[in-house]
């Protein structure tokens, strides 16, 4: 506010010594008016300063804010969430669309306060100086603003289709990076070049057309300010002839009708603003306002220390509301220190029974209950804090093996890290790293073979102590020797411990305590391996196949 209010006195200062100082010869006023305007411009310096860096502080902060709550609510939402949302777009939201918002906040609000107090003031004193020629002015005064709305309901879908297009691009960018190797192994570069080129070219085609229309707006609102300006030229110098206007007060009015004009053009860049911050913000607002599908009841109660019974009761679940059933009325219990496997075609609905015990997803009808207790009733954290899982996708993050080993409980002790990665088969071969645990792993552990991740996994989720361990295939990448040494660890740590194990190969599930048979999301059979090799047909045929794929792996070998 001081900042502007000081322009508009610069104006009058100016007709002061004109009409005072330099017609009536009086040095005096011209030095005092002079010294006046100077003064007025250190002290504008000044508070346009402290406007800066207070604007640069506020909208710093509020980037800051946003991304935060972005980066919490990408965290809470569910599994299915991130079933359908594409990473680049998630990127583009936390960066892109933030930064048009902090923008916005850094320098339109101020530019809006600023073009208020210009402009109100301006018409202020213009009508001060002169009624008529102010009058003169209104029309071209609002037909800037006219022209400006018009362009900026154009431009926010423009803005809108920007930030898509530049999302697409992130999303082939991080696929491209993630599965480089994928990408040289099959000789795809030209491929995956043209498809980034593609996405580049529309990106590139979008920002033109929002150029084309500031380029075809900014000449059309600077013509029309020139009208109003040759508009007060004309009409003032006919005043000044027939002696109802000074030269000062001509001067002055022109500069007060530039502090007029000159803020409208910043309202419609403003305006502009508005639209391209809207955009991002309508962007952001999306992920913010999005439901998580797995929700925390506000009465949810923490889980105690728990034996391990899990209890599937009559299950049904489905990924999309209205699409088939991927479970349906699957019932069975796994009793505390029991290992329970899981058998059955792809697509059977293996992972998604391990799935809905920690409460990735929420069952579509029936319940699942851990020592009686239904999943939904309790806190999240209490429930996953006492479950340890493998997923079939090993995920290893940017750091040391001691790090991804510690994940799950940072303030282990190195002889717990040791004593896990020993139970997993894994201490032998971090031990011949030449920098041992602190060995970096690279990026999602590109270092390291499938079967370390894998071993490396198995041990962070042992080092917790879970009393429900679920292992979704967890061995798939380990030798048959390593795998039996990884499985007689695991029945040694298993008295007390629930164990629910997915595996493609039958001689992992040959002991388990509890087999179930799978399919079409239905269980054909349960029991143990030898009553299913006596009554069920399916698991018949799964270890014959088995059998036969291993007796023609050892003819090939043989040939």
């Amino acid at each position: 506010m001081f900042s502007s209010g000081s322009s508009l006195v610069i104006p009058r200062l100016t007709q002061v010594i004109i009409d005072q100082g330099i017609t009536g010869r009086e040095t005096l006023v011209i030095l005092w008016g002079a010294a006046a305007i100077v003064a007025l411009a250190l002290v504008r310096a000044l508070f346009s300063f402290l406007q800066g860096f207070l604007a640069a502080k506020a909208s710093q902060g509020a980037a800051y804010e946003l991304r935060n709550s972005l980066y919490a609510r990408i965290q809470t939402l569910s599994f299915g969430y991130h079933d359908r949302a594409q990473t680049g777009q998630l990127l583009t939201r936390a960066t892109s669309d933030v930064e048009m918002v902090r923008m916005f906040v850094g320098m339109g609000v101020l530019q809006l306060i600023s073009a208020l107090i210009m402009m109100i003031g301006s018409l202020i004193l213009l009508l001060r100086i002169n009624w008529q020629l102010a009058l003169l002015t209104l029309p071209i005064m609002l037909s800037v603003l006219v022209v400006f709305g018009l362009f900026a309901g154009k431009g926010r879908p423009l803005f809108v289709l920007v930030q898509q297009r530049l999302g697409n691009l992130n999303t082939i960018l991080q696929q491209n990076l993630a599965g480089v190797r994928v990408v040289k192994a099959f000789a795809r570069e030209p491929h995956e070049f043209g498809r980034f080129g593609v996405s580049n070219q529309e990106l590139m085609e979008a920002n033109v057309r929002v150029g084309r229309l500031f380029a075809f707006a900014m000449p059309l609102i600077f013509g029309i300010s020139n009208l109003g300006t040759l508009g007060v030229v004309w009409g003032g110098g006919y005043q000044i002839i027939a002696g109802r206007l000074s030269i000062g007060e001509l001067v002055a009015f022109q500069g007060y009708l530039m502090m007029t004009l000159f803020p409208m053009l910043m309202l419609g860049m403003i305006i502009m603003g508005v639209a391209q911050a809207g955009a991002g913000a309508e962007r952001i607002f999306e992920i913010l306002d999005a439901e998580a599908e797995v929700r925390e009841r506000p009465d949810a109660r923490e889980l105690p220390p728990i034996a391990g019974r899990v209890t599937f009761e009559n299950v049904t679940f489905r990924y999309f509301d209205s699409g088939e059933p991927v479970l349906r009325e699957v019932s069975f219990a796994a009793e505390p220190g029991q290992t329970v496997a899981l058998v059955g075609a792809t697509g059977s609905g293996k992972s998604t029974i391990i799935n809905l015990i920690p409460r990735f997803y929420d069952v579509s009808a029936g319940g699942v209950l851990v020592d009686g207790h239904d999943v939904r009733d309790l806190t999240l954290e209490s429930l996953r804090r006492q479950t340890g899982i493998v997923l079939q996708e090993t995920v290893l993050f940017a750091g040391t093996v001691r790090e991804n080993l510690a994940y799950g409980r940072p303030d282990a002790s190195d002889e717990e890290i040791v004593a896990a990665a020993k139970t997993a088969e894994a201490h032998d071969f971090i031990a011949a790293f030449p920098d041992g645990y602190d060995t970096a792993v690279g990026e999602r552990g590109v270092t390291l073979s499938g079967g370390q991740k894998q071993r490396i996994a198995i041990a962070r989720a042992l080092l917790i102590d879970p009393r429900i361990l679920i292992l979704d295939d967890s061995t798939s990448s380990v030798d048959t020797e390593t795998e039996y040494r990884i499985q007689q660890a695991l029945e040694r740590l298993r008295g007390g411990r629930t164990s629910i194990i997915i595996a493609q190969r039958i001689s992992t599930v040959r002991s388990a305590d509890l087999i179930l048979v799978l399919d079409r999301g239905e269980i054909a059979a349960q029991g143990t391996h030898r009553e299913l090799m006596q009554d069920s047909p399916i698991y018949v045929e799964i270890y014959h196949s088995q059998l036969q794929d291993d007796t023609a792996a050892v003819r090939a070998g043989l040939d």
